[in-house]
């Protein structure tokens, strides 16, 4: 009697076993197909402006964790009218040193430094790395009668005339991340005009290479930030006018570069761009580490609107 009811309730429990494992297993492929369907809807691209649009398409399976579910996107900028298409990429794991209290986050988000300076590339490529400048803090230094006695060869031809100055980037501006610091150099190609009875007419060419470094912050739902002039160099390519005196050349550049060049870039950096988060959420108390060529944003998430989370990493990961 005692072994017949002891192989009742053997298999009275394994049927409870299988059952219930039946049934977590149907939950589980009914939400991995609802995830897979989400996930599958989601925009391909996060325009930025005309010019460029961030590819966020994925590149690998998503990975589950005890705690956290990852995704890895492309993360780099394609042109705005151009269809975002996912590419094979080895992301490999991220390794970093956890900022005090940034492990209780709800978000992570890594962006490699290649997603700067693929939006750098696109912007120098389209010609949008140049300006034409006419007026600067020391107006009268834009004036050929300020360079009377160090140029004289200048004032000569053209006497009390207006000066201009194109500066040009000569090759895409490059990011670099390490601990703690984030940094980039230009190269730049400023040519001196002169305003010559209404005709721009070149009259000297410098090659100006510039060193910034800055610091990046989160907006609303948008990475921007602000850099600093370092240090900067230069050498003369070409003069119709004569040797250029080197000290005031100098000067000059100095106060070109931090009031204008300088400014001039913080106005769109501060802009910056979106972290690519689903529309209906966001980003609250974030903290940004920089750390072996990765910036990783740590935040948390508040909703605006019912609509499901969802994370990734731009050359990197978004880790929930």
């Amino acid at each position: 009697m005692e072994e017949h009811l002891g192989f009742i309730k053997y298999a009275f429990s394994n049927h409870i076993r299988t059952s219930v494992e039946n049934a977590i297993m149907k939950k589980i492929m009914e939400g991995a197909l609802k995830l897979d369907s989400f996930l599958g809807n989601l925009p391909k691209k996060i325009d930025l402006d005309s010019v460029a649009a961030m590819n966020v398409t994925f590149v690998n399976d998503p990975i589950f964790k005890r705690s956290s579910v990852e995704f890895d996107i492309d993360g780099l900028f394609i042109p705005s009218d151009e269809t975002a298409v996912p590419r094979g990429m080895l992301l490999g794991d991220i390794k970093f040193a956890l900022p005090l209290g940034s492990s209780s986050k709800m978000l992570w988000i890594s962006l490699d430094e290649d997603v700067f300076n693929s939006v750098s590339a696109l912007y120098f490529k389209g010609g949008l790395l140049q300006r034409m400048v006419d007026k600067i803090p020391d107006q009268f230094l834009l004036n050929t009668a300020s360079w009377r006695f160090l140029v004289p060869q200048l004032y000569r031809k053209y006497p009390d005339d207006s000066m201009l100055l194109n500066i040009s980037a000569t090759s895409p501006p490059s990011v670099r991340i390490s601990v703690g610091r984030i940094d980039a150099t230009v190269d730049l190609d400023v040519t001196v005009n002169v305003l010559d009875f209404g005709k721009i007419v070149p009259v000297a060419c410098m090659s100006v290479s510039v060193a910034v470094s800055g610091a990046a912050a989160v907006s609303g739902n948008n990475l921007g930030g602000r850099v600093d002039l370092d240090y900067f160099s230069f050498t003369l390519k070409w003069s119709k006018v004569g040797k250029l005196h080197t000290v005031l050349v100098q000067t000059v550049l100095r106060i070109l570069l931090k009031n204008l060049f300088v400014p001039y870039v913080n106005s769109y950096l501060e802009q910056g761009f979106q972290l690519p988060i689903i529309k209906g959420f966001s980003i609250r108390d974030a903290y940004i580490l920089t750390s072996y060529s990765k910036m990783i944003v740590s935040c948390d998430v508040a909703f605006i609107e019912p609509e499901a989370l969802f994370l990734v990493q731009t050359q990197g990961r978004f880790i929930v």
